[in-house]
């Protein structure tokens, strides 16, 4: 039994920063959560999709402290072309030069977690019937991007709505977006408004990232922490490791302490480029001196 078992793929991301330098490294989800739920002590498998031959997970994960590897090879791997345009890297042109092929329910290990955390990165990676095959046997957490990241021919990504929310969405525990996601699934670009909505819409916590704070919504009150970065080197990921902290620290936190220590743990990440390699005390230390 795992504490997180978190499905999605690795992407080769090729960035090229706003002063022209550029870098090769794995990203997607999967990396970032996973690297930092099991680094602040949860114990955490993943289940990585993709050429093994290309990308090979074994050596992506090779430092970190993920428990387990369940490899899924594939012909293909999901390839990203990132171009920023601004130093803190909120302004990006993000093409889609490769995907994989898409997830179904027997992609699904034979072993058992307490939460599902599903984190695909474009449309059609992971779909309404994994959801419902990962909600059957557990709590389910859902990251929306891999719901609206459309790709068009020219490998160009445009967030659309998904016609399949109100079937859906009943089937999660978790949802996280980030406030442009958010604005997309319910119409609105106020962040507390759309967090209730989602949570009408049936998914039953609800995270929402933006660069100065995170909010949860339970359907009854909105809770929120603020981001508070030192610096903004490892600004990549961002997202990804606030919902991992989030996730695991929810299973044995309230809703205000897995808040702020995921908001903490981001904090911290983002200073430094790449999935977050440091220790729990550190995040505890941090909160200490930076949130209290």
């Amino acid at each position: 039994m795992y504490d997180l078992m978190i499905i999605g793929q690795i992407s080769l991301d090729h960035n090229i920063d706003y002063d022209g330098r550029e870098e090769y490294i794995a990203g997607g989800a999967v990396t970032f959560s996973g690297y930092a739920a099991a680094a602040i002590g949860h114990s955490v498998a993943v289940v990585p999709k993709g050429n093994t031959e290309k990308l090979d997970p074994f050596k992506v994960f090779a430092d970190s402290k993920v428990e387990k590897i369940f490899a899924i090879d594939a012909p293909t791997c999901t390839e990203m072309q990132n171009t920023y345009f601004t130093a803190d890297r909120e302004r990006r042109l993000c093409l889609n030069t490769g995907m994989i092929p898409p997830y179904t329910p027997d992609d699904l290990p034979d072993a058992e977690a307490r939460i599902y955390h599903l984190g695909g990165l474009v449309y059609g990676d992971i779909g309404s019937d994994v959801i419902k095959a990962c909600a059957a046997r557990g709590d389910t957490a859902v990251d929306v991007q891999a719901l609206l990241r459309r790709r068009f021919d020219d490998g160009s990504l445009e967030l659309l709505d998904w016609p399949e929310k109100y079937t859906s969405f009943p089937y999660i525990r978790y949802l996280k977006t980030d406030a442009a996601e958010a604005e997309v699934l319910t119409g609105t670009d106020d962040r507390e408004k759309a967090a209730y909505m989602l949570c009408e819409m049936g998914a039953k916590e609800v995270l929402i990232t933006h660069n100065t704070e995170a909010i949860v919504c339970d359907g009854n009150k909105i809770y929120r922490s603020p981001l508070l970065p030192r610096g903004l080197a490892g600004r990549t990921g961002r997202g990804d490791t606030t919902f991992a902290g989030y996730l695991s620290e929810r299973l044995t936190h309230d809703i205000p302490e897995a808040l702020e220590f995921a908001a903490a743990l981001v904090s911290l990440k983002m200073e430094t480029p790449g999935p977050f390699k440091g220790t729990r005390q550190d995040v505890c230390d941090f909160i200490n001196q930076y949130y209290r």
